[in-house]
């Protein structure tokens, strides 16, 4: 729904008066995700971390021409644009949304609660979207600015809205409220997820309500409230609260619930009738989140027996992008969340990000609000266009005529299918290679097949990276270092184990400031992936300075051999300023130039014009002990006395580092100009910080076995059973990277909420747990091998060793998975 700017500026209040003439149809806050210069309207968003004044420059060469700011702008420099300054940059965001919200009456699902919001609205979009023509949020867009950016999408070709709304702390509630107006609110559950931000479950409760306060319908889990000692609140005149459970207090009463196999049978009594439903899941918060969709199905007079029907296609949804590795050096995105232009475009945002040097291929069925006839085939393929796709699939009758007459797509390669079993007789798989392949589309078309048949196979022990923990873990840093310390992440050892080109390609994103790695080798695979960004290679020697120099890899330099030696290689191929970075030892006594050794070093360099020094930097050795502080503060002394002696040597400032991890967390005088971020960005250590988990390795058991008192397992009979027991072999073994040290049963693993001891000597491609007192064990069963039960520091600590081993073990043959959320 366009608007004028003037509309714009009139709902703002800002004063202005003088416009160009302009019409808004899209809202921009990243200037990444730009597609329609023309008609955008960017927002300068100031964070901790980032401000988005200083992109406004390239955005306008780009071809934007109006902007909402907080801080006064030449604008003399920008002929024909508008600028309208406000106070705060995401409250006018908010004020628009809110007014667009207003041109429309249709009913609105407003979701909050502290878990399951987004599995109730993508269940009700399910169950619901062949009777509507719904607009959601898309993923978890429910804080203050994803909420706004989801409301700016609805429009008169929708009659009903889904929106999830999230807080973290009070006082946020009120602006979501007024922007998604709920006629219908719902209130998943009450748990424990950012009760940091509140005194109580109560005042959290009261936070959460104000969403549904002014709505007619409210659907609330009574016996949540009862649970929490939360009073039920008082209903507005005309308002219905509809609350369901076991207790007393139910309106919507659950008379039974049997669990038969893989289903729960319910009964339910609600307005004098008794109601049934058969639900295809057993877990707990499946089945609460089913009766939430089930209540608020009927309340929307939805016929019993088409929510049965409905009910029993549900499934058990991975909300988050995976990429796997494909066949001939192919990444593959399957993204079956959802299916709409919105959710396209941000994942094709998301690839081309993630593709590097990979060429893109889409792989695209009919969306079902094609088969509705609602889609606008001219903005769908303008979407496409605006991204380099190379190769285009498309699956399904609706997208391949609309493709007809659209000739000008900018793209090589075009295949139409009318359905998967077309695609997997005519399609030559051989003909992927070297991509990063979008799987996209409708559940209908069963679009899995075409993932597994294009999935390397490999065996079922795997490594999860969640790279949305990962950027979160960084973002935390960045808050507590502040905007002008800049940040180097370590991708050394394949990323510590989680793959060096996958999360440099993310942090690269988020525009970290420097990358580093151990060997130039490593530097190289990352150029050849598409990462352009600073590279520091921390161990070199003569046989590499050729790459250093194609690749624009920066070498740390030690000692003064390999600074003469670099030196003279340099100076022969006539380059001046070639950035490197000094190493000096304050007691590491690992590499580094020693401390007696600066007064020759500063003299020297000095001398060296075909060098530039980037950085000084040093590395403390025992920063996360607090029984060596006094040595860590010499270090930083002795550090800082010797780098202000070469930059008056020098006749110039470099950027001066010294704390890892544990340092950024010491104090700030630890931070200087930057910080080096290692294992802290994969999520451990000090628990204190709020560092997220970002690795999980599980497995599969492939075999259990039940064995009499008396037995042996494994090699060398090393394990002998002491009473009858229930053995599972798992598919995991040292050679990936399972230490022998947690054989006989000094490790364990996690198995239905239980730990599972290990059992006899760890062998090479498998080892052996006890499963005896774990009850439903089957083969095929996942085990955790460390993650969200079973930390790496426990894991660690049963190996008598340290995480930094644990992860750097993993073997390359372990499938790594990248997620995001």
């Amino acid at each position: 729904m366009p608007y004028s700017i003037q509309h714009i500026n009139s709902c703002l209040s800002t004063g202005k008066t003088m416009l160009f003439p302009a019409t808004i149809e899209h809202l921009l806050i990243d200037s990444r995700s730009l597609l329609f210069p023309a008609t955008t309207l960017f927002f300068a968003i100031r964070t901790s971390q980032n401000d988005g004044h200083h992109y406004i420059p390239e955005l306008y060469q780009r071809g934007v021409r109006n902007f909402i700011i907080s801080q006064e702008i030449d604008e003399r420099k920008y002929e024909g644009s508008n600028f309208l300054k406000v106070n705060d940059v995401v409250h006018a965001l908010q004020t628009i949304a809110k007014d667009h919200r207003s041109h429309f009456n249709y009913p609105v699902i407003g979701i909050t609660g502290s878990n399951g919001k987004t599995i109730v609205k993508e269940w009700l979009y399910q169950l619901l979207e062949n009777k509507f023509k719904i607009i959601r949020s898309p993923r978890s867009y429910n804080s203050q600015i994803g909420v706004p950016l989801s409301v700016w999408e609805m429009s008169s070709k929708h009659d009903l809205a889904i929106f999830e709304a999230g807080v973290s702390q009070q006082g946020e509630m009120n602006a979501l409220t007024f922007m998604i107006q709920p006629s219908i609110g719902i209130i998943t559950s009450l748990g424990t997820a950012h009760q940091e931000g509140f005194d109580s479950i109560q005042q959290k409760w009261k936070e959460k309500w104000l969403l549904c306060s002014h709505s007619k319908t409210v659907i609330v889990n009574a016996d949540d409230l009862i649970a929490n000692d939360i009073s039920i609140p008082e209903k507005m005149e005309d308002q219905e609260i509809i609350l369901w459970g076991k207790s007393q207090f139910a309106n919507f009463k659950i008379v039974s619930e049997q669990n038969l196999q893989q289903n729960t049978y319910l009964k339910a009594s609600y307005q004098d009738q008794l109601l049934s439903l058969t639900i295809p899941f057993t877990d707990k918060v499946s089945i609460q989140n089913a009766i939430t969709c089930w209540v608020t199905l009927l309340h929307l007079n939805i016929p019993v027996m088409e929510i049965q029907a409905k009910m029993n296609q549900l499934t058990h949804l991975d909300m988050r992008m995976q990429i796997k590795k494909g066949n001939q050096n192919c990444l593959l995105l399957n993204d079956s969340y959802s299916n709409d232009i919105h959710s396209l475009q941000l994942a094709l945002e998301y690839a081309q990000q993630q593709a590097g040097n990979l060429s893109l291929t889409l792989i695209l069925s009919d969306l079902y609000e094609q088969q509705k006839g609602t889609v606008n085939y001219s903005v769908l393929l303008n979407t496409i266009s605006r991204f380099h796709i190379k190769k285009f699939i498309v699956i399904g009758p609706q997208l391949s005529a609309a493709i007809a007459p659209h000739q000008d797509l900018k793209i090589s390669e075009l295949f139409c299918f009318q359905n998967v079993n077309e695609f997997e007789q005519k399609m030559d798989l051989q003909s992927f290679r070297d991509e990063f392949i979008l799987i996209k589309g409708s559940r209908i078309f069963a679009l899995e097949k075409i993932n597994a048949l294009l999935q390397l196979q490999t065996h079922e022990t795997k490594v999860e990276i969640n790279l949305t923990a990962l950027v979160a873990n960084y973002k935390k840093v960045k808050k507590t270092i502040g905007a002008k310390v800049k940040v180097m992440a370590m991708v050394k050892a394949f990323g510590y184990g989680a793959g060096s080109v996958e999360v440099a390609r993310v942090l690269q994103f988020h525009h970290v400031d420097y990358l580093a790695v151990a060997y130039t080798d490593e530097g190289i695979a990352l150029r050849q992936s598409g990462i352009h960004i600073p590279i520091m290679v921390m161990n070199v020697d003569a046989s590499s300075f050729d790459a250093l120099i194609k690749y624009q890899l920066e070498p740390e330099i030690f000692s003064f051999q390999l600074l003469n030696q670099f030196y003279h290689f340099i100076r022969a191929q006539g380059i001046l300023g070639f950035p490197i970075h000094l190493k000096l030892n304050t007691g590491m006594n690992r590499l580094g130039f020693d401390m007696h050794e600066i007064p020759a070093l500063a003299e020297v360099i000095q001398e060296m014009p075909s060098l530039k020094v980037q950085s000084i930097f040093s590395h403390l050795s025992a920063s996360g002990q607090a029984a060596y502080l006094d040595f860590t503060q010499s270090q930083l002394s002795q550090f800082k006395a010797s780098a202000f002696e070469l930059e008056q040597s020098m006749g110039y400032v470099s950027l001066k580092h010294i704390a890892n991890s544990g340092a950024i967390l010491m104090h700030p005088q630890y931070h200087l100009d930057m910080v080096r971020l290692g294992i802290g960005l994969y999520g451990i250590g000090e628990k204190s910080f709020g560092w997220e988990n970002v690795i999980q390795l599980t497995t599969t058991i492939s075999q259990i076995r039940k064995l009499p008192a008396g037995s042996f397992v494994g090699y060398n009979r090393a394990g002998l059973l002491h009473q009858d027991s229930v053995i599972a072999t798992v598919r995991l073994g040292y050679a990936d990277g399972y230490h022998r040290k947690l054989g006989k049963g000094k490790g364990a693993m996690w198995v239905h909420g239980k730990l599972a001891p290990t059992v006899g000597d760890i062998c090479m491609d498998m080892t052996m747990i006890d499963v005896t007192n774990i009850a439903e064990v089957k083969e095929g069963d996942t085990v955790e091998v460390f993650g969200k039960n079973v930390s790496i520091d426990q894991m660690a600590t049963w190996a008598e060793t340290i995480p930094y081993e644990i992860l750097t073990s993993i073997g390359q043959r372990v499938k790594r998975i990248y997620i995001q959320d």
